[in-house]
């Protein structure tokens, strides 16, 4: 290989080093002798329908190359693979039907707790009402009023 010949360092004006670059010698080349085809292509002209004539050479399409074949995948790999698929589809399927029905019964529960609250206030409001007498039951008879604080049965 080249190696950059070492050469004393050059300075400016202000004292300061400077480095410049050494020029590489060019690798050798060998001359090019020139290649002769080996045939002439025939030249072909086609004339367009609006008349104007195209004039140029033929060129063969390239053929790909054959493809290998692949190897046959076995039945059973291919209902594997599908039966796994199937699975992780239900499993996704039955999580998300757990999760419907913990939300479903969660809704239940508070609308039991909802009616509750809401007979047990109406309750507590005609219990604790003014309305009527609270001291017993009265029982009007051919305009005759009669209070009582008991049942006999």
């Amino acid at each position: 290989m080249n190696e950059p010949t070492r050469r004393p360092a050059a300075y400016d004006a202000a004292g300061v080093e400077v480095h410049r670059p050494v020029p590489l010698a060019p690798p050798p080349t060998a001359p090019l002798a020139p290649v002769q085809p080996g045939g002439v292509p025939s030249v072909a002209s086609v004339v367009l329908p609006n008349g104007r004539v195209v004039t140029g050479y033929a060129v063969t399409p390239a053929r790909p190359e054959p493809v290998t074949a692949k190897p046959a995948v076995s039945r059973v790999a291919v209902n594997i693979a599908l039966g796994g698929v199937g699975f992780a589809a239900v499993c996704g399927g039955l999580f998300l039907l757990t999760a419907f029905i913990t939300a479903l019964t969660a809704l239940v529960t508070q609308l039991v707790i909802l009616a509750a609250v809401v007979f047990g206030g109406w309750v507590a409001v005609q219990m604790f009402s003014a309305r009527g007498h609270r001291d017993g039951t009265t029982v009007n008879i051919r305009k005759a009023t009669f209070k009582c604080n008991y049942f006999r049965g």
